[in-house]
């Protein structure tokens, strides 16, 4: 399993769709917001939770293609459907890949760029934190998006029409969540949920992911 984590982490920054273009993509997007809404702090810092949710959900769909289409196509994905290791569990590594090699560098970067948007002093750590319990949903669901176009050539497109639907509730609540924080209120119950929605996701969805795998694979 530990293999196949440093295996898919050096085919990420390889392949140039790693944290680098996630990166660049997410400074670009909130450089963009922040000349076009105009150098008004109180109207950036109101919508600086919600940009910087928006900016990390759109840099994470850019590898997601990647998941399972490069395997597929050199033939690795058929060799680990007959190794012994589980499909659940090679889903599971791939989605940690993701997550390590795209999501975490947009988390850690988050609090920066939250600067050009004149993010309240006290949303940063609350922005930082539900990120970080965020995005392993992203990654996970798309991870099961990317099972489900894997045998589809050019599904870059359709992935997305299937991922961002599913995207939806990881992103009102995580937002609401760094919206309140840099409020100062109450944030308890959208923190649950985003917990609870990202715990769901990882005991659910590698199945399901697996499942449409084997049926692919056929």
């Amino acid at each position: 399993m530990i293999a196949l984590l440093i295996r898919d982490l050096r085919l990420a920054v390889r392949a140039g769709g790693g944290f680098g273009l996630g990166l660049a993509f997410y400074l670009i997007l909130v450089a963009l917001v922040a000349f076009g809404v105009g150098p008004e702090g109180a109207l950036q810092a109101r919508i600086a939770p919600g940009v910087l949710w928006v900016g990390a959900l759109l840099a994470c769909l850019l590898s997601l293609d990647r998941i399972f289409a490069l395997d597929r196509e050199d033939g690795t994905l058929e060799l680990l459907a007959t190794a012994p290791l589980p499909m659940e569990g090679i889903v599971l590594v791939k989605a940690l890949a993701h997550w390590l090699s795209t999501a975490l560098p947009l988390v850690v970067a988050a609090p920066l760029l939250g600067l050009m948007l004149s993010l309240p002093g006290p949303g940063y750590p609350w922005l930082f934190l539900s990120l970080l319990i965020g995005t392993p949903a992203l990654s996970v669901i798309g991870t099961f998006g990317a099972a489900l176009t894997v045998g589809i050539k050019r599904g870059g497109l359709l992935l997305s029409l299937i991922v961002l639907p599913l995207y939806v509730p990881v992103l009102i609540f995580g937002a609401e969540v760094a919206r309140r924080g840099a409020a100062g209120l109450d944030l308890q119950q959208p923190l649950l949920v985003l917990a609870g929605i990202s715990c769901g996701t990882l005991a659910l969805l590698p199945f399901a992911s697996a499942a449409v795998l084997r049926v692919n694979l056929r």
